[in-house]
């Protein structure tokens, strides 16, 4: 099973690259916020999930062994493809998407084009023992992703995309607690 490869990057798209590595060229599916990282023609280490099925075998590509490892978790929920994994770590960081699990909101990842409210509400119900046990103990209060998946919702209502809107929430001043208030003061942000 390949696990790692450190290499060129040959050729990217926009679900994946081909990376060079000792004379090989691999093909490496990833997510949109790790692509867009990604520059061609410069050298890069990414972690591997290595998917072997009766018709194929494909390469999952990652930064780091967190977005691996959540990747991973959310493949061993039944019905759950690699594909719908790879859109659900697009969404946010791996942190914010465990505190979502284990805070039980799955609006978060009812974003994700094909997880319905009711897969969303079963991943979140499956995951949440296991992100508890594996995270260490995340925060819950600070430093993760700040901003309900209503709030969220109403940024993106007005045309945000989510990764504007959340950052918009993460720049909201812990004071302002309201979810009408926080609202306004990401607007606010994103009128800058």
């Amino acid at each position: 099973m390949i696990a790692y490869l450190k290499g060129k990057i040959i050729v990217k798209t926009n679900t994946y690259i081909i990376l060079e590595a000792g004379s090989v060229g691999y093909q490496v599916f990833a997510g949109e916020i790790f692509l867009a990282s990604l520059n061609k023609g410069h050298e890069t280490e990414i972690y591997i999930h290595h998917r072997v099925r009766e018709e194929a075998s494909d390469l999952y590509g990652f930064a780091g062994l967190e977005e691996l490892e959540l990747f991973e978790l959310l493949l061993s929920v039944s019905g759950v493809g690699p594909k719908s994994a790879l859109a659900v770590i697009s969404l946010a960081s791996s942190h914010d998407i465990k505190e979502a699990i284990i805070r039980g909101d799955a609006n978060l990842l009812t974003k994700v084009s094909g997880i319905g409210k009711k897969t969303a509400e079963r991943l979140v119900l499956e995951l949440k023992n296991k992100v508890v046990k594996i995270s260490g103990g995340i925060s819950l209060t600070g430093g993760g992703m700040s901003g309900s998946g209503d709030e969220l919702d109403a940024l993106m209502s007005l045309g945000y995309a989510i990764n504007e809107a959340r950052e918009a929430l993460n720049a909201v001043e812990p004071a302002i607690t309201s979810s009408s208030g926080r609202v306004k003061a990401a607007l606010k942000y994103l009128a800058r």
